[in-house]
């Protein structure tokens, strides 16, 4: 018996609906979740049908079923995933579908399985997966992530509460995080993305050529890409419907240029990634690429990131956070990108989001490369954020403009 607030639960469920992913009126859903998220999956089905929804159709994934194929599979199970799924789901958004995810999982999930077929699997599914995310990172379609604080994630994220008392606490830390407290939780993200825009309208406006961070262990000027647009906040997807892709968010963000990148960067956060935590990440960018990657933990699965593909090695996305959010601000490490991204300013190795470009959603990807957009299999934001770490802004003739000062908005 869990000790999660079933009222909590169904608030997260209905603003995942009205705000995040903004269902309109006989707009099918897909949902894709782990089964342990079983009671806001039907909660989010009820919100949804009550907004109108057409078709309401959920996809489950189970760690038992997961461990079962690492423990019992032929090998060659590992360079294959199902492209058949991916095309129907890419078949449902071309056909006006809204997308759902949500995640809950044990992050830690796969640390005691080979390595080397977790990277095989994961590249294998990330190829067969492009269908299916290209609607995604062009932001064709309204969609939406939110997370239900599974079993095995609540162990990790408090390890001395007996497993039931940890996933009441780890909702109570997704419903504050989610900004869903008060009488109106759709009024906080209104206000809340009013906020964000702000910021985003501030960095538009300066049109910065490139960011320069500086702070322990950093040193690093990052290039942004031509016709680069900072976003944040709820903005209309391609099909005209405004939607807050991440429930929470706290970042705005844009599209560095993959090859105008230079120096150094340490990570203020481990990374969990593929079952591994990856703490202290030092990294050194030559040209935009990433030439050397070290860490004291995990140093193996971060190389094998970088060794995905050609753009694995440089990143696609930058992002500013404040010191300030409630995410950092309450001292939690939830071993889940949602939430430390958001406790944190962040970069991601691998693949751009189009719309981040001016124009870019009508790109092909080798018109996106020309303006710096990177293109990979892979998009894995790290934390790079502290209240150590000051930003400025270098516009296009080489004037300096503070960006954030100790981690906050300068």
């Amino acid at each position: 018996m869990t000790m999660i607030d079933p009222v909590k639960l169904d608030r997260l469920a209905e603003v995942a609906v009205r705000t995040g992913v903004n269902l309109q009126k006989g707009q099918d859903l897909v949902i894709t979740a782990p089964l342990s998220a079983i009671e806001l999956v039907r909660a989010i089905t009820v919100h949804a049908y009550k907004a109108g929804a057409g078709i309401v159709m959920p996809f489950f994934t189970d760690e038992a079923i997961t461990l079962a194929r690492y423990e019992n599979a032929d090998d060659s199970s590992f360079d294959r995933a199902p492209a058949w799924f991916y095309e129907g789901l890419a078949a449902a958004y071309k056909g006006g579908a809204a997308r759902m995810a949500i995640t809950g999982d044990d992050p830690m999930l796969l640390a005691d399985q080979d390595p080397a077929k977790v990277a095989r699997l994961s590249k294998a599914t990330s190829i067969a997966a492009k269908p299916a995310m290209a609607p995604i990172v062009g932001f064709e379609v309204n969609w939406n992530i939110v997370a239900f604080p599974g079993a095995g994630w609540a162990a990790r994220v408090f390890p001395d509460l007996p497993v039931e008392e940890a996933q009441g606490k780890l909702m109570d830390a997704i419903y504050k995080a989610s900004r869903l407290d008060g009488d109106d939780p759709v009024a906080n993200w209104a206000a809340h993305t009013k906020e964000l825009k702000k910021r985003v309208q501030w960095l538009n406006d300066h049109d910065f050529a490139a960011l320069k961070y500086t702070g322990p262990g950093t040193d690093l000027m990052l290039g942004l890409a031509d016709g680069h647009i900072w976003k944040g906040g709820a903005s209309p997807a391609l099909n005209g419907v405004v939607c807050q892709p991440n429930i929470p968010t706290e970042e705005v963000f844009t599209c560095p240029h993959a090859y105008k990148v230079d120096g150094v960067v340490s990570a203020t956060k481990p990374l969990a990634h593929q079952g591994n935590v990856i703490e202290n990440i030092k990294v050194r960018f030559e040209a935009g690429r990433i030439v050397e990657a070290t860490a004291t933990k995990g140093e193996a699965v971060l190389k094998a990131l970088l060794n995905t593909d050609d753009g694995a090695c440089r990143i696609g996305e930058v992002a500013l956070v404040p010191h300030s959010s409630p995410i950092s601000q309450s001292g939690t490490l939830f071993y889940n990108t949602l939430f430390d991204e958001n406790a944190s300013c962040h970069i991601a190795l691998g693949q751009c989001y189009a719309d981040t470009i001016t124009g870019g959603s009508e790109y092909s990807p080798e018109e996106l490369q020309q303006k710096g957009g990177n293109q990979s299999l892979i998009h894995v934001d790290w934390m790079m954020g502290s209240d150590a770490v000051d930003i400025d802004g270098i516009t296009k003739t080489g004037e300096v403009i503070p960006v954030m000062r100790k981690g906050e908005w300068a």
